[in-house]
Formats: C-alpha cells, structure tokens, sequence
C-alpha cells in the first residue's frame, strides 16, 4: 500500500479535530483541492502498479463521495466517472493506454482543469449560504445558466456571456420583486421592463428605509452597482466574470431575505 492510501483522509482529519459530526463540516476550496489531488495521485499509483485495488478501492470509494458532496455544494459537477478503481482499469484497458504515460496524461486531463478552477475561486471557508434556489423560477434558471457558463468559459466571448446571464438574472429579479405603487425611483422616472437598477434601488430604499436599515442598504445598494457595472464591462476574463457572478448571486440573495423568501 502506498503512503497516501495509509494517511488519515482530510476529511476525517476534520471530523477528529473539529469534534463535529460528518454532516456539519464543509470543506474549504484548499481542503477539497488536497482531496482532489489525492485521489488523482491513488488513481496514478494504481494505473502504474504501485498500489493494487483490492487493498485501495474503499478508500478511493469514500473519498470520491467527498468530493463529490463537496462539489455539489459548490454547484461543480464530478469530471471522474469511476465509481471505483475496477471501472478505471477497465477503461484504460479499453482505451489501449498501454504506457504508464500515457495513463497519467489522462488522469491529468481529466482533474487539472477542476483544480484550476477551485484554485482561482480561492474562498477560504469554503462555506455557502442559501445555495437552494429562490423560488423565482426566471431568476434561479438564469442563476443556473450563469454557472454552468463560467464553469465551461474559456474565451472572452464566454466570459461576456456570463456577465449576459448576470445581467438578465437583475432583470428578472427586478421585475419579481418591483411594485410602482410601493417603490418609487429616486428620481420619478417609470422604469423601463429592462431597468434592474432603478427598479432594485426604489426596491431597497423603500424596503429597507429607516436609519437603523442604513448600513444594510448601503451594502445591499452597493453589491447591485458592483453587479451593474460589471454586467457592462467589454473586457472579460475569468475574473471579470467571476466577480460578477458573486455580485449578482449577492444581490439575488439579499433581495430574497429582505422579500421574505429566505427563512430558516
């Protein structure tokens, strides 16, 4: 056996010293990344015999699990279609990757770019709120469509669809939650069908008025324009569109507490 399979699984490790249960711990973006990164080095050593599948596939099962729960949290799909080390092996046998080479180019390919990507996002707690959908069926089908984009986007094409998608899910949640006999605009003009910020902003001022609400508007006020802006901006990359995203899903979610739509 080798020396990864003989160490405590991260998650476990997190069980031990947090004292909690499995069910009440999430990993980080880093502890899923060292979780990915091990079962990439487990799926490696047996494709080159230096770990036999008998004495390794629960663990391999186990921690595929993980990382799958933990993905699914972070709306990621799991890019590994084995679900245990029998169907790796049948597989590279099947793809005629005759050379240890060229199984490990493969494992690579199908791991680095999730890697990336977790890497890039580089949240530290790893923790999400109100990942459940809202209710709003326009608004959590573009919420959807925006990260599936920004998951595949490679372009700035793609990454300019993604702010697309930012954009149209504002509308959306402007126009669910806008009543012109409650919210009036700043500056009495009537919005248009498309205006998401002055509907949003008449939307927050009347929602949350009041001293005691200001720091609240403020904030909320503030993720709209960031998410305004960026839906905006022609240059785009993974950043640009990542950012975005996090504005959008921000104001989505303050809107929806404040409606009443989020509860414990």
């Amino acid at each position: 056996m080798t020396r990864l399979t003989t160490e405590i699984p991260t998650a476990e490790r997190l069980y031990r010293t947090r004292n909690v249960s499995r069910e009440n711990v999430v990993m980080t973006n880093e502890e899923l990344v060292y979780e990915i990164q091990q079962q990439l080095a487990l799926m490696i050593d047996v494709a080159t015999g230096q770990a036999q599948i008998p004495e390794v596939n629960d663990v391999y099962k186990s921690r595929r699990l993980r990382i799958r729960s933990a993905l699914a949290d972070r709306g990621l799909n799991e890019p590994n279609p084995y679900l245990d080390l029998w169907r790796w092996y049948e597989d590279w046998k099947a793809k005629g990757f005759s050379a240890y080479r060229q199984r490990r180019a493969y494992i690579h390919e199908l791991y680095d770019p999730l890697i990336q990507r977790l890497e890039n996002l580089k949240t530290s707690s790893g923790i999400q709120v109100f990942t459940e959908p809202t209710g709003w069926e326009k608004v959590d089908r573009t919420i959807d469509g925006m990260r599936e984009r920004l998951e595949t986007a490679n372009k700035e094409e793609e990454f300019q669809t993604v702010g697309l998608f930012c954009r149209e899910t504002l509308i959306s949640l402007a126009q669910e939650v806008f009543d012109p006999q409650r919210h009036s605009t700043a500056d009495a003009v009537k919005p248009s069908k498309t205006d998401a910020k002055r509907m949003l902003d008449a939307f927050l001022a009347a929602e949350l008025s009041g001293g005691a609400n200001e720091e609240v508007r403020r904030h909320a006020k503030a993720a709209l324009d960031l998410a305004n802006a960026l839906t905006h901006q022609r240059t785009a990359n993974f950043r640009d569109a990542a950012l975005c995203a996090e504005a959008t899903v921000s104001v989505v979610n303050l809107v929806a507490i404040i409606s009443g739509r989020r509860r414990r």
